[in-house]
């Protein structure tokens, strides 16, 4: 009979069990790098962005999640019953005990070997400088005749139509109509690029189709189709299947669109906007017009009192005001100096009357001169008698000198002389 053994192995949680497998998975290099082959079921997009399906086989199934930043950045739209590739890597939801694959690419399937050949192909073209940005052209701002490169039942050929009619429908479209898709593709699409290439008066060309896999677009990942458009003389631009979808052709082209309505926008200017360009341009002519005049009219009426300023009748009423001012000054002038001299003039009369012998007399002095005419100050000028005339106030006497007194007699004198 066989005993319990005395150290048994621990036992572990499920929790425990479960972390080290989804350790080992993580880690496994085949595992965490690996492209899973199936068909998409049970699909479900829940409000919180991600994306749950299952890929199967006719033998097994694969749990599958895209968490919602990468499911914003995938190339096309999953639908249960598509047969992708799927990139991600294997680990393990730890709260159900399964394991699933995490997805952060997508591709459907075949696509991985057109996928290299479409980067072999870029690679050489690049090389050779056909991508080059110094090769874009710019588009013409205002081009009155559109060729498009499409099919003709295509809907992208109406949406291209919709949008030039509703945003300007006075330019002139040509259509070069070719198939967008299968072997025979790309020879009528380098067949349209030349008849449009060879029509007179196009400015710019319009290369577009809808959207589809990467099988649909191969047409235009075709080197002969890449080569064309690089060669065009006439500016490209390409609108070529969704936003998310890039070929050749894009990348040769002068303007690559996300789609065909977005082509047809990028070439044409929106109808109400050029309407509103104009209005803006007239306002601004008309307040370019109006502040030229302004200033043609203070450089005319510079002008016009510069050659006022210049002119003889100018100076001469120049002239004239400061012959006016000159007489005013000289008058006024002559004004304060004749005041002055009559001040002088009355100064000088009133001394000279104080001075005149005359105005002694009216207050009762008299003026003796002798015969000769001299004026008698003393009596040592005069002998008894000689006549002497007196000057009074009203009148002249004539008298008789009887005798003098001498008040101030020299010493030894007598004091008195008959």
């Amino acid at each position: 009979m066989l005993q319990p053994t005395l150290f048994p192995p621990p036992s572990l949680s499920v929790s425990e069990i479960t972390h080290y497998l989804r350790e080992l998975f993580e880690n496994d290099e085949i595992l965490s790098d690996v492209w899973v082959q199936g068909e998409i079921s049970n699909l479900s997009q829940p409000a919180s962005g991600h994306i749950y399906f299952t890929l199967k086989d006719p033998y097994s199934a694969l749990k599958c999640v895209i968490w919602k930043t990468t499911a914003m950045r995938l190339p096309l739209t999953l639908q249960s019953g598509m047969a992708i590739e799927a990139h991600g890597g294997i680990g393990i939801y730890e709260r159900d005990g399964q394991y699933q694959l995490y997805v952060d690419a997508v591709r459907l399937t075949g696509e991985g070997t057109l996928y290299q050949e479409f980067l072999r192909l870029k690679a050489r073209l690049e090389a050779e400088g056909l991508f080059d940005p110094q090769r874009k052209r710019p588009l013409p701002e205002l081009p009155s005749k559109l060729g498009i490169v499409t099919s003709a039942t295509g809907a992208a050929l109406q949406d291209i139509l919709n949008t030039l009619r509703r945003r300007f429908p006075l330019a002139e479209v040509i259509l070069a109509p070719c198939a967008v898709q299968g072997d025979e593709a790309p020879p009528q699409i380098i067949r349209s690029l030349a008849a449009l290439n060879a029509e007179p008066g196009i400015d710019l060309i319009l290369v577009a189709r809808g959207g589809g896999s990467m099988e649909d677009l191969w047409a235009f990942n075709d080197e002969r189709v890449v080569r064309a458009i690089a060669a065009s003389t006439v500016p490209v631009i390409t609108g070529i299947g969704h936003e998310t979808d890039f070929t050749l052709s894009d990348f040769a082209a002068d303007v690559r669109a996300p789609t065909p309505t977005a082509a047809a926008e990028i070439a044409t200017l929106n109808a109400s906007e050029l309407l509103e360009g104009i209005r803006s341009l007239s306002e601004r002519l008309g307040f370019v017009l109006l502040q030229t005049a302004v200033d043609l009219r203070r450089k005319l009426n510079d002008r016009s009192s510069r050659l006022e300023m210049l002119s003889p009748a100018w100076r001469l009423r120049s002239d004239r005001q400061k012959l006016d001012e000159l007489i005013s000054r000289l008058d006024q002038a002559t004004q304060h100096h004749l005041q002055m001299m009559q001040s002088d003039v009355r100064s000088a009369s009133r001394h000279l009357a104080s001075l005149n012998p005359y105005a002694v007399i009216q207050r009762g002095y008299a003026i003796v001169t002798d015969q000769a005419g001299a004026i008698v100050r003393s009596v040592n000028q005069v002998q008894v008698d000689d006549v002497l005339d007196i000057r009074v106030a009203d009148g002249m006497i004539l008298s008789r000198v009887l005798s003098h007194t001498d008040e101030h007699p020299s010493e030894g004198g007598s004091d008195e002389q008959k």
